[in-house]
């Protein structure tokens, strides 16, 4: 069974959802690959731990205080390659942003290849099913463009600046 519950944000409404131990997804309303994997129905349970937990950690983070991932019991499901893309954005600290072709270098690293695609990379973080937490919009390209984001833009711009970037110095385009 699949638990679900609802988190006001800033960024708008966020779902959260749970095998009833860990998180397994968090969107943005409207975003993309919203739902991503998830193909049973979600039944409505406001009082898991596990929500209360992530909660509190996005009430915190909203509030701008620096938190830490590695309290939450997380549990994306997604592919190999996925999840191996999905732990490297966990390890990009708060407030911190990385490029596509340094998480591709990370990743080839883990993996033991001698490289990577950066676009491939790119569509693992766009698939990923925890936002905010698993920090993909921390991710911009090698030029300083803060390119994409599921959520929107608007979003990416917003969660960067709760975590005190200077997003002057990047740009974008479609």
């Amino acid at each position: 069974m699949i638990y679900k519950t609802y988190y006001s944000s800033p960024i708008g409404k966020l779902l959260l959802a749970s095998d009833g131990e860990s998180l397994t997804g968090l969107w943005i309303e409207g975003q993309k690959h919203y739902l991503y994997k998830i193909n049973k129905q979600l039944v409505t349970n406001d009082n898991l731990e596990i929500f209360k937990e992530v909660k509190n950690w996005l009430d915190k983070y909203f509030k701008g205080e620096k938190v830490n991932i590695n309290n939450l019991k997380l549990n994306p499901s997604g592919t190999k390659f996925q999840k191996e893309v999905w732990k490297v954005l966990c390890d990009i600290p708060y407030g911190e942003i990385i490029t596509y072709k340094e998480i591709s270098k990370k990743v080839a690293h883990n993996l033991n290849k001698e490289r990577m695609s950066a676009q491939a990379v790119g569509g693992a973080i766009g698939h990923n099913p925890i936002s905010i937490i698993i920090p993909c919009h921390r991710v911009i390209g090698s030029d300083g463009n803060l390119t994409g984001y599921a959520g929107g833009i608007d979003k990416k711009i917003k969660l960067l600046q709760i975590e005190e970037n200077d997003i002057n110095k990047f740009y974008f385009k479609n």
